[in-house]
């Protein structure tokens, strides 16, 4: 019995010493296939292949979003972003909406209207920005910022300061004995430009997107309606400015009448910009333009006028400005996290290479000074420093365009039928009240 028991104890003892050597030594087959895998084949010890994020924005890479992704990539090996441009008309808003409802290679977007912002948020395709805890957004961008708020949450981030004023060439008006405004209104613009213009030189140019901005500057207070919720649009105010803009359009070369801005497609910061134009109704991103005095070489200074009222007497008047360049996540990004931490560092002074094309940041942690550097370049002493910093690092009552879209282009075709004399000024305002009533009244259904 005892050797009995003996030997089973050496058999138990001989398999237990060749487990463990199998173990330690990795010999033959089966204990490879066995063996615990070595650090260096672990997914951890792998080498992590980056994230790709793609990032569309409507502004042309070279004047800004590749030095900005550049730095951002260097930076951030494991985090890449790839730029995508897209124009800011219609088509090439359609192609990114396309994108985003397709959920093909877009991360995140810049939104340039709440009209547009609005949509791809009934849409779905935007993510609700409350799902990050770590950015108080009132509190780095300012009270402006809430204009972007869709009942009262953010679906982007608005990264940079809108800023419209007028563009003087002081030349012209020390010539003709006239000082920089520093508060007028239409009238004013509309004596100003008659005094301006000569043969070869129109007084005031502005773009089509700009000429609605003084019925919005009077109507936006009380959000475009009257006290009984009716349409506002017939609004003495909007006839004032009718009246006085169509007055310009028929006196010569005050300013160019619409039927030949819409034919000849009117290259309005060209005009200007080669003095055929003594002012221009514009705003801070037409610096990427002035700036560049290879491309467009200047004799004449620069200076600048706050946005003109209808009348004296207004004083809710409102400037059209805020905050503007909205970034959004979208819905479908399989990276939001990567996404986000891109979107605060870009606001927070990661977009800085944008100031020089007129893209001022507008988070309290981004340079000003550096900004207004960049801003102006070599070309600082092309512009008159005063007006420059009362108007445009002035500050203003602000309203940020957030019409639908329907509206939008309803009232511009009305305005359109009376400065091409297809209508006169009382139908022009009727249509204006009744087809706006009309979208109030389907709105509420």
């Amino acid at each position: 019995m005892n050797s009995k028991k003996a030997w089973i104890s050496i058999v138990s003892m001989t398999l237990v010493a060749g487990t463990i050597a199998g173990c330690s030594t990795g010999s033959g087959t089966d204990t490879k296939q066995a063996a615990a895998p070595s650090a260096a084949n672990t997914p951890a010890a792998e080498k992590k292949q980056p994230v790709t994020l793609t990032f569309w924005g409507g502004v042309p890479e070279e004047n800004g979003p590749k030095a900005v992704v550049d730095a951002w990539n260097k930076q951030n090996p494991d985090i890449q972003v790839k730029y995508e441009r897209f124009v800011n008309d219609d088509a090439g808003n359609l192609k990114l909406d396309t994108a985003l409802i397709a959920g093909q290679n877009v991360d995140l977007f810049v939104n340039y209207s709440t009209t547009r912002l609005q949509k791809r948020v009934d849409n779905g395709n935007v993510v609700d920005m409350s799902a990050w805890k770590d950015y108080n957004i009132d509190e780095k961008m300012g009270p402006e910022a809430a204009e972007w708020k869709l009942d009262g949450k953010y679906y982007g981030l608005p990264t940079k300061k809108n800023i419209y004023f007028f563009w003087l060439n002081k030349d012209a008006l020390d010539k003709a004995g006239l000082p920089v405004p520093t508060e007028w209104t239409w009238k004013d613009v509309q004596d100003y430009a008659v005094k301006l213009k000569t043969d070869k030189r129109y007084g005031l140019v502005q773009h089509m997107e700009a000429f609605p901005d003084p019925m919005d500057g009077s109507l936006a207070a009380k959000k475009y309606v009257k006290a009984d919720g009716t349409s506002d649009f017939n609004n003495p105010l909007v006839g004032t400015w009718l009246e006085t803009l169509n007055a310009m359009m028929q006196d010569g070369k005050a300013t160019p009448p619409l039927g030949e801005q819409l034919t000849t497609k009117m290259p309005v910061e060209t005009v200007f910009l080669k003095g055929e134009a003594a002012m221009m109704n514009a705003g801070e991103w037409i610096f990427r333009s002035a700036n560049d005095l290879k491309a467009n070489p200047r004799d004449f200074k620069i200076a600048f006028a706050p946005v003109p009222k209808v009348t004296k007497e207004q004083a809710d008047y409102k400037i059209r400005g805020g905050l503007g360049d909205t970034i959004s996540i979208s819905a479908k990004s399989a990276n939001k996290e990567a996404a986000w931490k891109f979107l605060k560092w870009y606001a927070d002074g990661g977009m800085m290479p944008m100031a020089s094309g007129g893209r001022i940041p507008s988070s309290k942690d981004a340079s000003a000074e550096e900004a207004t550097k960049l801003l102006l370049g070599d070309a600082a002493g092309t512009y008159d420093q005063d007006s420059l910093k009362k108007v445009v690092f002035g500050k203003f009552t602000t309203y940020n365009r957030d019409l639908p879209q329907q509206v939008m282009d309803l009232r511009r075709e009305e305005y359109e039928k009376y400065f091409l004399g297809k209508q006169d000024l009382k139908t022009t305002l009727d249509a204006l009240a009744k087809r706006h009533n009309d979208f109030l009244k389907q709105s509420k259904k």
